[in-house]
Order: structure tokens, then C-alpha cells, then sequence
């Protein structure tokens, strides 16, 4: 059974609790720091059509992350707006220092006051 979270500030511990290995967060750091990059080149290049390999940078490197290296399925499946927003915080979370890339324990989310 799906759990409703009111509020992202419910959901984020259980996103870091889905995104303990560190090999799954830099996947998701990579492919997250793609999609700006795709969305630059877009922008200051005017191919708009860099715009339809967003979704597969980000996407792709991420379900790397879960189905190879986290062995479960990406939270997105079930809350995919919170996911993305998720995704986005534990960006600037892992750039900022906030949370480390390779914290592998229960601490994982101890984060989410910060979100």
C-alpha cells in the first residue's frame, strides 16, 4: 500500500531513505547537472530539440542509480511530483555539502529539516 504524504516535508526523509547508496546518488548528481547542461545548450544554442533528451539524461541516469545499484524502484513511480522536487533539493543538498555523496547509514535522512 501506497503512503500519502501531505507534504513534501513528510516525503523527503523517505526520498533519502530511497537514495542510500552512494553510487545511486552521484548517478542522480550526474544526470541531474546533464539536464542543466542540455537546458543551456538549448537555450544559448536555440536547438530546441536538445529540450527532448532532458527527460532521458535525467531519467536514465537515475534508474541506473535505483535498478542496478539501490536495487528498488524509483520513487517517481508512485509520487512523481515530489520525486522531482526531491530530486532537485538533494541536488542542491549534495552541492551545497548539506548531505554527503557517501553516507550510506540511517542518517540518510536526517537532511529532510533542511528541505
Amino acid at each position: 500500500m501506497t503512503m500519502a504524504y501531505a507534504t513534501f516535508r513528510e516525503f523527503y526523509p523517505y526520498y533519502l531513505s530511497e537514495h542510500r547508496n552512494p553510487t545511486c546518488r552521484k548517478l542522480h548528481f550526474a544526470g541531474s547537472t546533464l539536464v542543466l547542461a542540455l537546458i543551456v545548450a538549448a537555450l544559448f544554442t536555440g536547438r530546441m530539440w536538445i529540450f527532448a533528451l532532458v527527460p532521458v539524461a535525467g531519467y536514465g541516469f537515475a534508474w541506473v542509480g535505483h535498478f542496478a545499484f539501490e536495487k528498488n524502484r524509483p520513487a517517481t513511480f508512485k509520487y512523481p511530483g515530489y520525486s522531482l522536487l526531491g530530486d532537485w533539493v538533494m541536488y542542491w543538498q549534495l552541492l551545497t555539502g548539506k548531505i554527503p555523496f557517501e553516507e550510506r547509514d540511517a542518517r540518510a535522512g536526517q537532511g529532510a529539516d533542511r528541505a
